[in-house]
C-alpha cells in the first residue's frame, strides 16, 4: 500500500466519484487513478466502490471505513511533514563538527564568526583530530559534519561535498637562501635542505613523497608534525625547511618567516565537508556549510539536504568551479544573502 493510492482514493471521494475529476485535480491521468485503484483494492482484498460499467457507483461499507482510516493517515503525514518543516527552521541546536588542526585553525575561524551572527543560539562543538580520529567519531555517531582532505576512503559512509582546493608553501626564515634565489622553486632546490613538513605527508602513498621521487629525487625529512604551528616553531629554530598548507600562512608570520609559493611543484589537494546518509539536515547545519563553501548555490544546498548517495553529490556539484584557498591574503568570501537557506 502506497501514500498514493490513498490520496488517489480520497481524491475520488472528494470529487463525487469522478475518476477523470480527480485525476484532474492531481494533474495526473485518469487511467493512472483508475489503475493504482484496482491495485489497492487487489491488495486489500476488497471492493471499495460498487461499479456501474466503467463508472463508479457508490462507496461500500468496507470503502467508507477505509476512506475514514485514509484521511486519518494523510492527516498525520500532514502533521509529520509540518513537524520536519518546524524541524528544519529551528533556530536553535547543537553542531558538532571534526577536522584537522588546519581547518580549525587557519579556515574555519572566519566561518564560525559569521555563522554565529546567524545563529547566536546555537552550541558549536569543534574537535580535532587526524583524518583516522575522524573517523572514528564519524563511526561513533559523535558528528553532524567532518572536514578533511582527501582520505575519502575512511569515509564510505559519508556524503562528501567537494569545498575548496588548495597548494602548498614554503616556510623559511626571511634571511635564507631560497629567498633570494629569484625564480620560481623547483623540487630540486628543497631537495637540498631538511625538510619540516605534516606527518601524513611522507607516510604511505603520500602525493607529496611521490612527486620528489617522479623526478628522481629523495627528500631530507628531519621532522614531522600535525600541527602546522608546530612545523613553524622548528623552522624559525633552524631545523630545516617547511612545507605546509596554503591556509596556514598566517599575517603574523611574515615578521620573522617568508612564504614562498608552491603551486605546481605538487598536486592540487581538495577539501570536503561530510555528513552521514542519514542526517536529517536543519536549516542551520546547511547555512553553515553555505558559509564553508560560498560556491555552493541555494538551490543545490536544497537538493543537497536530500541526497542519498554520493552519486547525487558528484552530479550536483560535476560543473562547480571550486574556490582556490590561499593564505595570510585570504579573506572568507563574501556571502550574498540570498544563498542563505532561511533567508
Amino acid at each position: 500500500m502506497k501514500l498514493q493510492q490513498l490520496k488517489y482514493l480520497l481524491a475520488i471521494a472528494d470529487n463525487g466519484l469522478n475518476i477523470t475529476a480527480a485525476a484532474d485535480r492531481l494533474y495526473t491521468s485518469q487511467p493512472g487513478v483508475s489503475k493504482q485503484l484496482k491495485l489497492l483494492e487487489e491488495e486489500l482484498g476488497l471492493q471499495l466502490f460498487t461499479r456501474k460499467g466503467k463508472s463508479l457507483g457508490s462507496i461500500t461499507a468496507a470503502g467508507e471505513q477505509v476512506i475514514a482510516r485514509a484521511r486519518l493517515i494523510m492527516q498525520e503525514v500532514e502533521n509529520i511533514r509540518s513537524l520536519a518543516s518546524d524541524y528544519f527552521h529551528e533556530e536553535e541546536g547543537t553542531l558538532s563538527i571534526a577536522t584537522t588542526h588546519t581547518q580549525a585553525r587557519y579556515v574555519l575561524p572566519d566561518v564560525i564568526k559569521e555563522f554565529r551572527k546567524h545563529y547566536p543560539r546555537v552550541s558549536l562543538n569543534l574537535h580535532q583530530g587526524t583524518s583516522e580520529q575522524i573517523a572514528d567519531m564519524v563511526a561513533a555517531n559523535e558528528i553532524d559534519f567532518a572536514i578533511a582532505t582527501g582520505s575519502r576512503q575512511l569515509f564510505a559512509d559519508l556524503l562528501l561535498v567537494p569545498s575548496y582546493r588548495w597548494d602548498r608553501k614554503i616556510l623559511v626564515p626571511n634571511d635564507h637562501a631560497l629567498t633570494k634565489i629569484g625564480r620560481k622553486l623547483t623540487l630540486q632546490d628543497l631537495s637540498e635542505y631538511p625538510l619540516v613538513t605534516y606527518v601524513f605527508s611522507f607516510g604511505g602513498q603520500s602525493s607529496l613523497k611521490k612527486a620528489f621521487s617522479n623526478e628522481g629525487l629523495e627528500p631530507d625529512v628531519v621532522f614531522t608534525a600535525r600541527d602546522a604551528d608546530v612545523i613553524k616553531t622548528y623552522v624559525r629554530m633552524g631545523l630545516g625547511v617547511g612545507i605546509v598548507a596554503s591556509m596556514a600562512e598566517d599575517c603574523d608570520d611574515k615578521k620573522d618567516l617568508t612564504a614562498i609559493e608552491a603551486e605546481g611543484l605538487f598536486p592540487r589537494s581538495t577539501t570536503w565537508i561530510g555528513f552521514r546518509r542519514d542526517t536529517v539536515m536543519r536549516r542551520y547545519m546547511l547555512d553553515f556549510a553555505r558559509l564553508f563553501a560560498p560556491h555552493i548555490t541555494a538551490s543545490q544546498l536544497e537538493q543537497m539536504r536530500h541526497a542519498r548517495t554520493q552519486e547525487e553529490i558528484n552530479q550536483l556539484y560535476a560543473d562547480a568551479e571550486l574556490p582556490i584557498r590561499d593564505g595570510c591574503s585570504d579573506d572568507l568570501p563574501m556571502v550574498d544573502e540570498r544563498k542563505v537557506v532561511g533567508a
